[in-house]
């Protein structure tokens, strides 16, 4: 079985697809309550794609209710 390639996102993408602010990710970051951020180099970062987009969808389910 091939492991599955998981797509990074920086930043700003990770901005675009949650509508928060950069001081707000790294705010929730420290209290637990988003996905926690992966080094990819020595002064980079990146978020998984797929914990971005289940944050999401537990927002969104969260509003719905």
């Amino acid at each position: 079985m091939a492991a599955q390639i998981q797509r990074l996102l920086r930043l700003r993408a990770v901005c675009d697809a949650t509508a928060l602010c950069r001081s707000s990710i790294y705010q929730l970051e420290r209290d637990g309550l988003f996905p926690k951020r992966v080094a990819i180099g020595p002064r980079s970062v990146a978020w998984r794609e797929d914990e971005i987009a289940e944050w999401v969808a537990a927002r969104q389910r969260k509003v719905a209710a």
